[in-house]
């Protein structure tokens, strides 16, 4: 979260091709005080030209669109290590999906019947560090953390990931949110995201979820 998060407002964009959700996402956006739309788009291709200009905290992503889909748009996003979060946008048969999307690097995910009340504290919670997630698909990451390190090597850190780095991976596999590792390690969340970027750096990824898999398959961390 930027030091100076709480005396502005959260710049959101929106990606979404349903007309009628688009349009009251915009509305419920410009009625929250803390909040404000800075774009928003149809299409997938509009949306990653408009998303380089932008100053934006965080994107609401529709997973089913027309042209590069959702998934793809924000492991696009994460490679050019835009300095935004991505919530994603659901339907219920989805699973397999939003499962892709956490992977490319979104920080979770809405079925998009929820209300508009459960978006806003959404929004905020992603904007803060945290994760959105549900248990069915938290639990398939545990499974799916718990196969990776199985198969894990000895002990290994080829990236020379310090000790607070190696112990904010370590949090994370475990499901903890940047503020909840900041109240563990006793740290600000913002020092989480600093450390998190160091990361990303030295092991030339684009997500948390990049980064605990390659460290698990070292032996580097433990869940």
């Amino acid at each position: 979260m930027p030091e100076n998060a709480s005396s502005r407002k959260i710049n959101v964009y929106v990606v979404e091709d349903s007309p009628q959700l688009l349009k009251g996402l915009l509305k419920a956006l410009d009625s929250w005080p803390e909040m404000r739309c800075v774009g928003c788009a149809m299409h997938s291709e509009t949306a990653l030209k408009e998303m380089l200009k932008l100053d934006i905290d965080v994107v609401l992503m529709d997973l089913e669109l027309p042209g590069m889909d959702g998934v793809s748009l924000t492991r696009e996003l994460k490679q050019r290590r835009l300095p935004l979060e991505v919530l994603v946008l659901t339907t219920f048969d989805e699973e397999e999906r939003v499962f892709e999307a956490i992977k490319a690097g979104a920080l979770g995910y809405l079925v998009k019947r929820v209300g508009l009340e459960k978006v806003r504290s959404a929004v905020k919670e992603v904007f803060n560090g945290g994760v959105v997630i549900e248990t069915l698909i938290a639990r398939r990451f545990w499974n799916y953390f718990s196969a990776v390190q199985a198969s894990a090597h000895l002990a290994q850190n080829p990236w020379g990931l310090n000790t607070d780095e190696l112990n904010v991976l370590e949090l994370i596999s475990k499901g903890l949110s940047n503020a909840e590792i900041g109240g563990v390690l006793q740290i600000q969340s913002r020092t989480v995201r600093t450390h998190l970027g160091h990361i990303y750096k030295k092991m030339g990824v684009n997500s948390h979820v990049d980064a605990v898999v390659l460290a698990l398959r070292a032996g580097a961390i433990q869940l």
